[in-house]
């Protein structure tokens, strides 16, 4: 079975396809994923309106390429899924606009994919793991979760901002562009990492809080005696620091001897060293997911949306009736393909 993949929450439009006949090969089941990504102006975040007008202008173009490069045409595609949430409301209706279109043209299945559970479930299949322990960290999400009784149950979250939005922000002010993680990890290692500077870290029992970690940092900016680099390198700490607590408190309770982490800023080298250590201390084995697809993708989609389909025939929706939701969360989500634990 073929399924068709597109991913549009929130700065990159990707369309992949996936053949669920080599589901047990994974170097073999992408057929093709390709992307774009909308590039704010310096200084700037991501506005949903030019965002989704990005989208709109490169649909074709991906969807094209990403249809030749698996050597496929959309005639034999048997499935297509789509992200219906979370994510900015103007992106996600460029994904569905589409998705419903070619449904509803070619009489495909069509299948609305959380996409938070897109990043969670393909790099399970990917790092072959079974039921980890799962931290999400990405500009939106930040969550510890553990599968239990067919949903993933949330451990612990951010109270407030996300991981990937303190880097954002932080970037921002720096003068640069919206995805920042890249280049505060860049300052970071420019550090000489003699020291910390003091920074607020908030952990509240498995929840943490960047707002004021945020603040903070800002002050350190203004003040001109503190050199950027040895900023992002206490920021990372803090922040990573505050993030394996909650991780190890998790690891403590549940005992899990698996240990996932994937999202955007799964990427970080320094947190995914952290990491280790920690799992190392628990004897939970430590996977992360693979570079190519820490970062939002179709890839995510298509395989959520395949084992949704492959394992509940009801969870196909009319292509009129496709919906959205910026706030899905992925815990009102059934995931029927696992086992209940």
């Amino acid at each position: 079975m073929l399924c068709l993949g597109i991913e549009s929450t929130a700065h990159t439009f990707s369309c992949s396809v996936i053949n669920s006949g080599n589901n047990n090969d994974n170097d073999n089941i992408v057929l093709s994923e390709v992307r774009d990504i909308y590039k704010a102006p310096i200084g700037w975040g991501i506005h949903p309106r030019d965002a989704s007008k990005h989208h709109a202008q490169v649909a074709p173009k991906i969807l094209k390429e990403c249809l030749d490069k698996a050597q496929v045409s959309i005639k034999n595609i048997d499935l297509i899924s789509y992200s219906a949430g979370p994510g900015l409301g103007p992106c996600l209706r460029i994904g569905a606009v589409i998705a419903r279109s070619l449904s509803a043209f070619y009489d495909i299945p069509l299948i609305p994919v959380n996409h938070a559970i897109g990043h969670i479930e393909l790099g399970i299949k990917l790092t072959e793991l079974n039921s980890p322990l799962t931290l999400l960290v990405s500009g939106g999400h930040t969550m510890i979760l553990v599968f239990h009784k067919n949903k993933w149950r949330i451990f612990g979250e951010t109270l407030d901002i996300t991981l990937g939005q303190l880097f954002d922000q932080v970037g921002r002010s720096m003068g640069f562009a919206s995805p920042c993680g890249n280049k505060i990890e860049e300052l970071s290692n420019l550090s000489d990492k003699n020291s910390v500077y003091p920074l607020p870290y908030v952990i509240k029992g498995n929840d943490v809080s960047f707002s004021g970690l945020l603040t903070a940092v800002k002050a350190l900016m203004r003040n001109k005696e503190y050199a950027l680099p040895d900023i992002c390198f206490s920021l990372e700490e803090t922040a990573f620091s505050i993030m394996v607590e909650a991780v190890e408190r998790a690891l403590s309770f549940t005992e899990k001897k698996e240990f996932l982490v994937v999202g955007g800023v799964s990427a970080n080298n320094r947190l995914s060293r952290m990491l280790q250590i920690a799992c190392d201390y628990h004897d939970s084995i430590f996977k992360s997911c693979p570079l190519q697809f820490c970062g939002d993708n179709g890839v995510q989609i298509a395989w959520a949306g395949l084992q949704s389909f492959l394992y509940s025939s009801s969870s196909k929706v009319h292509p009129e009736k496709a919906p959205i939701s910026q706030s899905w969360r992925l815990d009102t989500v059934d995931i029927l393909w696992r086992d209940s634990e």
